[in-house]
């Protein structure tokens, strides 16, 4: 019942006080009807089965739960196996592939709980990962588990949940090892303690879920030895143009909602904008011609960040859903991040690439690639 009444504590939070809520509070009732159903044999310290789990991410519209992740539901089958046995569960792929999104559901979907995370970076040090102290305590009395302040990998070991760690290659390989023994031994050492207090030892439920995107590669390379504590798994970009069409048409009438926008983003729009990015990202139009790919991040979670601004455009400045012509505006700012010469080729795609489509918003798109600066 703990994973149970963890879900419930959860849930307690106010949906609406924060921007984005944790799986576990945005899907609580999901989560809670799973539990009280579920009959499957549960991994030890897990609040749901691996069935039962994999119904919270992928969907069981007969059971009224909504699906969550857009993949291929082997790989989730796959990640929740290797988070049932004493490997960690590493998520690697291009950037906007929704390897976050997933490693939050995994979490949420077997501990309950979702927050224990760590985000890597340069400046990311142990004391973030494993426990500092408050110094005004370990001052007036030394060190002691009053004075412990515990990072998310401790907690995590101590309360046998999962810690996610976000593009753990980020981080310098000094911090990254410092997982091997949690990993392997299940025992974290705080030499600073004495006693039984000097070793945490993981409880059942207990594992890591490491991201990391494969444009980052070379940045801080793992260890070999990191790399054996680890079962990878690669989330691939959406393959499907109405499958993806339709995420991100969910995904930024949310955002819409959210930011006060209460006209729905328009269909052919998005198609317009949805179709453009892949084939921005693949160098490859429908028509099966060959174009220059840009080296920016076209991702899913690009385009949805885009058909955000463009409502969000039309509606404040208009009052209406946005055109074709509000997506060249808001796509410079996506197209510029890496290159400059991206922009250049963003342009020659609306030049070329814009005209022989049919459609009035491909035309709005053509007509409006003047907007591009520069």
């Amino acid at each position: 019942m703990e994973g149970i009444e963890a879900v419930a504590e959860a849930a307690t939070v106010p949906a609406g006080a924060v921007q984005r809520p944790p799986a576990e509070v945005r899907h609580a009732d999901e989560l809670r009807l799973l539990a009280e159903t579920d009959a499957g044999p549960r991994p030890p310290g897990w609040v749901l089965s691996l069935p039962a789990a994999r119904r919270f991410i992928v969907g069981d519209p007969g059971a009224g739960i909504s699906r969550k992740f857009v993949g291929d539901p082997s790989l989730i089958d796959r990640a929740l196996v290797s988070l049932a046995t004493s490997r960690g569960l590493m998520l690697v792929g291009e950037p906007g592939t929704a390897k976050s999104l997933l490693s939050e559901l995994l979490a949420a979907a077997v501990s309950g709980v979702s927050t224990l995370t760590i985000q890597g970076g340069a400046a990311t040090t142990e004391d973030q990962i494993k426990y500092s102290w408050n110094y005004a305590l370990l001052v007036a009395e030394g060190p002691s588990t009053r004075s412990l302040v515990r990072a998310p990998l401790l907690r995590g070991m101590a309360e046998g949940r999962v810690v996610r760690f976000e593009e753990i290659t980020r981080c310098p390989l000094e911090v990254q090892d410092s997982l091997l023994s949690p990993l392997s031994d299940r025992v974290l050492a705080v030499p600073e303690l004495t006693g039984p207090d000097a070793m945490v030892f993981a409880r059942d439920g207990f594992n890591v879920i490491a991201t990391a995107n494969t444009r980052d590669r070379g940045v801080n390379e793992m260890s070999a030895a990191l790399k054996r504590r680890f079962n990878f798994e690669t989330v691939f970009p959406i393959p499907d143009l109405q499958t993806e069409l339709a995420l991100v048409e969910a995904e930024a009438a949310a955002l819409l909602r959210r930011s006060g926008v209460t006209a729905p983003p328009r269909r052919d729009v998005l198609e317009v904008l949805v179709t453009t990015f892949r084939e921005l990202r693949t160098g490859r139009t429908a028509r099966g011609d060959s174009m220059d790919r840009l080296t920016a991040v076209m991702s899913t979670a690009e385009a949805v960040s885009v058909a955000h601004a463009v409502g969000l455009r039309g509606w404040f400045l208009r009052g209406e859903p946005g055109t074709a012509a509000d997506l060249v505006a808001c796509l410079a700012g996506t197209a510029a991040k890496d290159s400059p010469e991206d922009l250049a080729k963003l342009r020659r795609y609306l030049e070329q690439q814009a005209t022989w489509r049919g459609g009035e918003q491909w035309r709005a798109l053509h007509a409006a690639r003047h907007q591009l600066p520069g």
